[in-house]
């Protein structure tokens, strides 16, 4: 008989936690655990909606079968969004009234957990897990999560990301045929910038009876990545990190190039930024293309719909995120892993054998395969791991989804991911990075967009934003709000 893909994902899950508990057999902590009184887990993380269904999904997988057979009864809470996860965190921590006690395990970025680690609330993960074990695992995201001082294991990789470029490939098409530019235009930022303008001018065409009504082309989330991955493309480590000091690398000449290629074409109209996140733009017509993280895709839009009330259904590309022109190709690697509360051995011990149980291929990729997430374990990194896991447990994916994380895995081997170390006020400076330019540009665009309103030419509105000295203004300004945030 035919199995339905829930009894298939079922038989997947029994079989795979018979063979973990096997291996785990002969751990000489298996003591600490009893399935007549079973250790009992709680998991604060920041997912909603089809994510969170997953997650709780394999949760109660876990509880059904190694977690019964082990002694480990786990439940996951969601915390709303991730401000929200870390403002509970730090009032348990503090002890506020009200707050609620500290979870087992909490999921965390980088920066956060440093805070915490820093805060002596963190478990030692090193001891839960031999070198054969970390070995298995992606050698970036291990070294990530050593915070400590001394290069202990703080932070449990379970889930990360990276990020890549998504088109309206319908819309695309016609402007592509008018225009003369290719897909492969869009490999290199440089390159987009130069769509963009194509763009822009196009759309004004169309209409001849208005000037200055160009439409933009492209948009991004997450400026922080672009200045910490931008500049690591042109051999700069803007937080340079040694022994828990940051050292500010921020070279003139580098920071011009990411200025000229993200404030001059906002400001010119050329790119845009206006709902939360750029695929909310895509939807509404008033961009075609944007760089985000890989978790984006399920949110791309299947259709624009316009201010008019007007609508049409369209297709989509996935294609790696563009690079600087004679860039090294350095991507961001991010995504929050679990970090474990300090607390007794059995607690910890039994915390860090479910996170391995989250890790493992199978059940890692399955949640991926709904939140666009990537696999931890380098043997799951792979195209062919994928369609394994995807057809031995019936699993059903997200075009979108699929094709973003096919699109990230067979691009792996010619990319070095990459994110900084954690530092004390890391969380303050990458706020600088985030919207110190990205508001300058949204204002500056306000201005050019009542000069154009009041009959100028965009060279003549946007002249006195894109000049030298505007650049050499915004980056000693630039520079002093990073060196404040970061206590220099």
């Amino acid at each position: 008989m035919k199995m339905t893909g829930n009894k298939r994902k079922k038989a997947c899950l029994i079989c795979l936690a018979a063979m973990l508990a096997s291996a785990l057999s002969g751990c000489g902590s298996k003591s600490l655990l009893d399935p007549k009184n079973p250790v009992s887990l709680t998991i604060w993380h920041y997912y909603n909606g089809s994510q969170q269904a997953a997650f709780d999904a394999l949760v109660e997988d876990f509880n059904d079968t190694v977690g019964r057979e082990r002694g480990i009864y786990v439940q996951g809470y969601s915390q709303g969004s991730v401000s929200d996860l870390e403002s509970a965190v730090r009032d348990a921590i503090d002890g506020k009234v009200g707050a609620e006690a500290m979870p087992d395990i909490f999921s965390s970025y980088a920066d956060t957990a440093y805070e915490m680690e820093q805060a002596g609330a963190l478990a030692d993960l090193s001891g839960y897990l031999d070198k054969e074990e970390l070995d298995k695992y992606v050698d970036s995201y291990i070294e990530e999560g050593r915070i400590a001082a001394d290069g202990t294991l703080r932070i449990f990789p379970t889930a990360k990301s990276t990020e890549i470029m998504m088109l309206n490939k319908t819309d695309w098409e016609p402007f592509a045929a008018a225009a003369g530019v290719s897909l492969e235009d869009l490999e290199t930022i440089e390159g987009v910038v130069s769509v963009a303008k194509a763009y822009y001018e196009w759309t004004d065409s169309l209409t001849p009876d208005v000037e200055g009504d160009g439409r933009a082309f492209y948009g991004r989330d997450a400026m922080a990545n672009y200045f910490i991955i931008g500049m690591q493309q042109l051999g700069v480590e803007i937080f340079q990190v040694e022994n828990g000091k940051v050292t500010l690398n921020t070279p003139k000449e580098e920071l011009y190039r990411l200025w000229e290629n993200y404030y001059v074409p906002m400001v010119k109209g050329y790119f845009g930024s206006y709902g939360s996140f750029r695929s909310d733009d895509v939807k509404t017509g008033d961009i075609l293309a944007y760089t985000g993280s890989t978790t984006s895709a399920m949110y791309f839009p299947d259709q624009v719909e316009a201010d008019d009330g007007s609508s049409h259904a369209i297709e989509y590309l996935v294609m790696a995120a563009p690079v600087f022109d004679g860039g090294q190709h350095y991507a961001v690697q991010q995504g929050a892993g679990m970090v474990v509360s300090k607390s007794d051995e059995q607690h910890e011990y039994a915390a860090v054998e479910f996170l391995k149980w989250f890790a493992q291929a199978e059940n890692n990729i399955q949640f991926g395969s709904v939140s666009g997430y990537l696999p931890v374990l380098k043997e799951a990194n792979s195209i062919g791991k994928l369609d394994q896991v995807i057809a031995e447990c019936g699993l059903s994916v997200a075009p979108k989804t699929y094709d973003c994380l096919s699109t990230v895995l067979d691009g792996m081997e010619g990319m070095t991911l990459y994110t900084n170390k954690s530092f004390q006020n890391g969380s303050a400076a990458r706020k600088v990075l985030e919207y110190n330019l990205a508001d300058k540009a949204a204002k500056d665009r306000e201005a050019v967009a009542e000069a154009l309103a009041r009959g100028e030419s965009l060279e003549e509105a946007s002249a006195p934003y894109v000049t030298e000295e505007a650049f050499e203004n915004w980056y000693n300004s630039f520079c002093d709000a990073l060196n404040t945030a970061a206590g220099r």
